[in-house]
């Protein structure tokens, strides 16, 4: 993008800015390993490593982008067959959703 984007400490690393590029499929059900509060500025051109960890507890995600609003289950999540390989999420009714059982 061209403008900068910043990410949350709690924030569903997967459902981030759709202008950051990176392996959405691996992020799936992570947020940054950063403390509570803090944040991580990406600027436009900007390339780093961030740490990532899996949400703990009852492992169920509301709000963000509203791709998952439910459980986290990995076998929700694939990848299409298209020319820039972005992960995408689909639910059974074909909508955004990454939640197969819920949804919009």
């Amino acid at each position: 993008g061209d403008r900068p984007i910043q990410v949350g400490s709690h924030f569903h690393f997967f459902e981030a800015n759709k202008a950051l590029e990176f392996d959405r499929e691996k992020a799936y059900g992570k947020h940054l390993d950063i403390p509570a509060g803090a944040a991580v500025r990406f600027e436009p051109g900007d390339e780093k490593k961030v740490q990532l960890v899996e949400y703990s507890g009852r492992r169920k995600i509301y709000g963000f982008r509203g791709l998952v609003d439910g459980d986290i289950d990995e076998e929700r999540v694939f990848r299409p067959n298209d020319s820039n390989q972005n992960a995408a999420v689909k639910n059974d009714a074909g909508e955004d959703n990454a939640n197969k059982k819920g949804g919009k």
